[in-house]
């Protein structure tokens, strides 16, 4: 080769590599220094195994409040291979210990711990535990029961401990100080009393004992199992009956005929668990009037409320008491744990014997674990109670008018929640996560500027000042929900100035012919860390013949001025006219397969390391539930999507069948990991706190595709 080519050779080589280098640099920097640690293949891109495995490390670390090193990280994706896989219920050991110390016999457990026999009712009430701390196993809530271990059931020695209850609230907990491992001949239960059922010797009273909802026992380990009870425990003789779980019903009806023949009764779960007469959603204390709502009737701030039904809407209230059983994740209870009130289930609370003479009268009134108080009280305590709630200060959230245009949501972020509200930021946000196409609608913002300059061109501004100076207005509850009515009535009939109208005709015309539009509130009062605003303001769907979309704009403007959302900033003292309304539109969803809430933390059986999920089918609103719905619940493990317990099953589908599949598990996993990852770190950016927790709004749509739709943070 000539020395002419060579030097040539040479320097495009080097071009070359370097240009290599350069890109590899430039394709480094496009992860940040947190992604870095998870580019195992240091190729500079994240697989999608390594965005999974990312996310769930960061919500791990966001917990704990720590950052683990790059070699930690490698050792837990090491143990993640390793790990056998579980499904459906298995594995809710995770993170249990080998026992501490030799094994013990039944008759060497101190009574701390358990004890071999109950030879009486007083013994069974020092070791029965009765509330609502009952980690997964939610359908003991409100019930007393002890649980209890039997030992070596394939040999002729089988060995019963009854747990104390009130030590160990989980069976693994127990056996770590027992000494005893997971082996063959093992059956873990649970003995409950039901005081409000009868005994098959006619008493009152029904003991029942029960395994976990998964396992299946053929009948001659059920029959050995209450033979042991009764022998260690004798006054369940002719008193205890077996209630088998889902598990185990399959195996129940192969074998019925033995069932029939057998000395004990079966009872089914559907009729044990529909009389729980009492269950605590929200614990906490209030003072107030009690008041027997009836339908169409609005409470006051001050009122104490017995619904004969699950009402769909709330004002701010003093307390709540249903004749229904309630979701954890309905309008309702996320009023009552923002709002800090008492709320819970008390069956037939209007006939109680505590409860129905003091209807009409000023109240105490606690929501405990195990049970609720409730007293008259005076009018001193009643003042006393809410001058000590509402803040000493006027509250002037933020509300900035400088943007003046319709923005597409792709040209918005999170910091725009000032000018758009923040359900519009909060999902243009979402739409940056790297989410498939579609999962995130896409849409646009209208700012607050809109509704400012249409308030002022109708005078409206004018009309409230007038309302805030009426001395009936403000004293009379009545008077107040009907002003509230009219003023609502004038804005939906209010006029657009010309160029309003435009920007709302361009706005229509962005999407497809025929499209149905969503409008939806989006205020500065509303999904604010500490204060969900959930159910004040109202959205609406815009139908292609309902003509120009200023009517369903206006409609979302005048929701502004509810009275349950009036009363609520009333009492939180924000000032009425910086209150601000914007409007989030994007395609409506129509005949979704199902819609539901997740929150990325257990807000509500407080378990340690799982995201709790509320899914109904159709359109039956989580939030807003129909009468008599119950929504499928589930505990997803944060690590690992395998491993989850399904806690109540929906009441809206054939036989129980399961509405979230374990595609949508693992899908949901991810987005609920990722979005509580980023909103984490957006919302706590100058004081990171582990207390953090979002709560997210999805659907299945009618394509079988799993849609994220608002986002928000959950309200300790």
């Amino acid at each position: 080769m000539k020395p002419k080519h060579v030097i040539i050779t040479f320097f495009f080589c080097a071009v070359v590599f370097s240009l290599a280098i350069v890109l590899n640099t430039w394709t480094q920097d496009k992860l940040s220094q947190e992604e870095k640690r998870f580019d195992f293949d240091r190729d500079g891109e994240l697989s999608e195994s390594e965005k999974e495995f990312m996310v769930r490390v960061m919500r791990l670390e966001d917990a704990r409040g720590t950052q683990f090193s790059e070699s930690q990280i490698r050792e837990m994706r090491t143990g993640q291979r390793d790990r056998s896989r579980r499904r459906g219920g298995g594995g809710w050991g995770r993170g249990s210990r080998e026992p501490t110390g030799p094994r013990l016999n039944p008759e060497q457990i101190a009574f701390r711990d358990g004890t071999a026999t109950i030879p009486d009712r007083e013994t069974f009430e020092k070791l029965s535990y009765q509330g609502t701390e009952v980690r997964i196993d939610t359908q003991l809530i409100g019930i007393e029961f002890v649980k209890f271990q039997i030992e070596n059931t394939h040999t002729q020695n089988p060995q019963l401990y009854f747990m104390n209850t009130e030590t160990h609230r989980s069976h693994g907990a127990f056996m770590r100080v027992a000494g005893l491992r997971r082996g063959q001949g093992q059956m873990r239960g649970v003995l409950s009393y039901r005081p409000l059922f009868t005994s098959p010797n006619g008493e009152p009273g029904v003991y029942t004992f029960e395994f976990n909802p998964n396992d299946a026992f053929p009948f001659e380990e059920i029959k050995l199992a209450h033979d042991l009870l009764v022998a260690k425990m004798p006054i369940l003789k002719n008193r205890l009956g077996y209630c088998p779980l889902w598990g185990a019903v399959g195996i129940y009806e192969r074998e019925k005929a033995r069932y029939d023949a057998a000395e004990f009764p079966v009872y089914f779960e559907d009729d044990l668990y529909a009389n729980i007469g009492y269950l605590p959603l929200n614990q906490a204390s209030s003072f107030g009037r009690l008041r027997l709502l009836e339908i169409g009737e609005r409470p006051a701030v001050r009122d104490i409320v017995i619904c004969k039904t699950l009402p769909n809407e709330m004002p701010r209230v003093a307390g709540v008491i249903t004749g229904v059983r309630q979701t954890p994740l309905s309008h309702v209870n996320l009023r009552a744990i923002q709002d800090k009130v008492p709320n819970a289930f008390i069956t037939k609370a209007w006939e109680n014997s505590a409860i129905a003479p003091l209807i009409g009268k000023y109240v105490y009134y606690k929501v405990n674990a195990d049970g609720f108080e409730i007293r008259e009280a005076t009018l001193k305590e009643v003042e006393t109670h809410f001058s000590d709630l509402r803040p000493s200060k006027v509250q002037r959230p933020e509300r900035d008018l400088s943007v003046k245009q319709i923005l597409p949501l792709d040209d918005l972020g999170f910091t725009d929640a000032a000018r758009f509200g923040v359900k519009t930021a909060n999902l243009a946000t979402l739409r940056t996560f790297g989410f498939p196409e579609g999962t995130v609608p896409n849409g646009f913002g209208i700012p607050f500027y809109f509704y400012d300059e249409f308030m002022k061109y109708n005078g409206f501004y004018d009309d409230l000042e007038g309302l805030l100076t009426d001395t009936a207005f403000l004293s009379d509850h009545d008077t107040k929900a009907a002003e509230l009515k009219k003023f609502r009535a004038e804005i939906r009939k209010g006029e657009m100035p010309v160029w309003m109208m435009d920007a709302l005709s361009e706005l229509h015309n962005a999407f497809p012919e025929g499209t149905s539009l969503r409008c939806r509130s989006s205020t500065n009062n509303e999904d604010l860390p500490g204060f969900s605003g959930a159910g004040l303001y109202d959205s609406y769907t815009h139908h292609p013949h309902e003509g120009h979309l200023s009517q369903s704009i206006k409609q979302v403007f005048a929701s502004l001025w509810n009275f349950r959302a009036f009363e609520a900033r009333d009492f939180y003292r924000i000032d009425p006219f910086v209150t601000a309304m914007g409007v989030l539109v994007h395609p409506n969803f129509e005949g979704e397969l199902a819609n539901g809430v997740a929150v990325s933390d257990d807000v509500v059986y407080q378990t340690q390391g799982n995201y709790y999920l509320n899914t109904q089918v159709g359109e039956d609103l989580v939030t807003n539930p129909e009468a008599q719905s119950i929504p499928e619940e589930i505990l997803l493990d944060w690590w690992d999507s395998n491993n989850y317990r399904i806690i109540t099953a929906s009441n809206r589908t054939a036989e129980g069948a399961r509405i979230l599949k374990d595609a949508y598990l693992r899908q949901l996993s991810f987005y609920l990991g990722t979005i509580h990852n980023k909103f984490s770190r957006l919302y706590t950016s100058t004081s990171r706190t582990n207390d953090f927790a979002i709560e997210i709004e999805f659907k299945i749509t009618s394509e079988g595709k799993l849609a994220v739709k608002q986002a928000r943070p959950w309200a300790q």
